[in-house]
């Protein structure tokens, strides 16, 4: 048995690094599909431009001529492209144009292989531990990207979010290479604290909150980018930032990652509570004011303060993108230093 177990541990890692590459080969698509669309769309741009010019030369020859401008000639004459370009998106929407779609296909078909062979690695992982794969740093950072990923890809079930492609594979490549470079740790048995059911409930909500949050980061980041290029481009200002042009407006930016904040949240606070539970059951009381346990209630608080500035005290642009990205930053935290140098009742990151 404990062969079986050490081999499925190899097959789980060999997974890991199939998956990596294939992220990273998707992360290139992506990166390429930014620019290549940023040309596209600007060719649009000029296109849409000239012939608005040509509909109102026409318009105003109708006039002249005493003919009517809204009849059918005048009709005929407006341009028929409903795409422009508001803030770096078409119309304002969170939608691709059509005259983008190879690389994008590509990108994302790569992401669904890696996500499925990553999958693979989570699960041959969990089978030779004969466990959940939620013991240690290293299987935290292989399950977390693996969620951040999946999350990544059912939202785009829901909305054309493939802007955020480069951003996300390249995080979960930067998690799947320091799992496996820094905190990488045999299979293992659990300390007695984590054999529970609690850690399937509280450790899985957690990790598809920090996923949630991770979307959100990005989609904060993002929005500074695009506020300073709309200040800059409502100035007058050369546009410097061509790939933003396919990237949502920052108000879209803002909206969208309020929403899906408010969802982490609550998932966050389920975390806090289950976790207070579990803390009842493995040593007798609910709150300790363990090191772990104070910057799960700090990110909390942090985010509660950014949906509660946001929603009552008109938070809004770059100060709640500061503090959605204050919050993340603190969740790293609380994942990386945390577990890794402070000691408590929660040091079983298997270092």
């Amino acid at each position: 048995m404990p062969v079986i177990n050490e081999t499925l541990g190899q097959y789980s890692e060999l997974f890991m690094l199939l998956a990596a590459a294939t992220y990273t080969v998707a992360f290139i698509a992506f990166a390429w599909d930014l620019a290549k669309s940023s040309k596209t769309l600007q060719a649009v741009d000029l296109k849409a431009a000239a012939s608005a010019a040509g509909a109102k030369v026409a318009v105003a020859a109708g006039r002249l001529g005493g003919s009517d401008a809204g009849g059918p000639a005048g009709r005929a004459e407006r341009p028929t492209s409903g795409l422009t370009v508001e803030g770096g998106t078409a119309s304002g929407d969170m939608k691709y144009a059509a005259e983008r779609r190879v690389p994008a296909r590509v990108a994302v078909a790569l992401t669904v292989l890696g996500v499925a062979i990553h999958g693979a690695g989570v699960l041959t992982r969990a089978l030779g531990a004969g466990r959940v794969p939620w013991g240690n740093m290293y299987e935290f950072l292989t399950t977390g990207a693996f969620v951040a990923v999946a999350v990544f890809l059912l939202a785009l079930i829901r909305r054309d979010l493939r802007f955020l492609g480069t951003f996300v594979l390249g995080l979960a490549v930067i998690m799947l290479v320091a799992a496996s470079v820094a905190y990488w740790t045999p299979v293992g048995h659990l300390v007695p604290a984590l054999q529970s059911y609690w850690l399937v409930i509280h450790v899985s909500i957690a990790v598809l909150s920090s996923a949630l949050f991770t979307l959100t980061f990005a989609m904060s980041a993002l929005q500074l980018v695009q506020s300073y290029r709309q200040k800059t481009l409502a100035a007058g200002g050369a546009d410097k930032l061509g790939f933003m042009r396919v990237v949502p407006n920052a108000l879209s930016l803002e909206n969208l990652s309020y929403r899906i904040n408010t969802v982490a949240f609550v998932g966050w606070t389920f975390t806090l509570m289950f976790g207070a539970i579990w803390a009842e059951k493995a040593w007798g009381r609910f709150w300790g004011w363990d090191t772990k346990e104070v910057w799960t209630f700090v990110i909390w608080v942090v985010y509660a303060g950014y949906l509660h500035a946001r929603a009552t005290r008109g938070w809004t642009g770059t100060r709640a993108a500061w503090l959605s990205i204050v919050g993340y930053l603190c969740v790293i935290f609380n994942f990386t230093i945390v577990n890794q140098f402070f000691n408590g009742l929660h040091s079983y990151s298997g270092l």
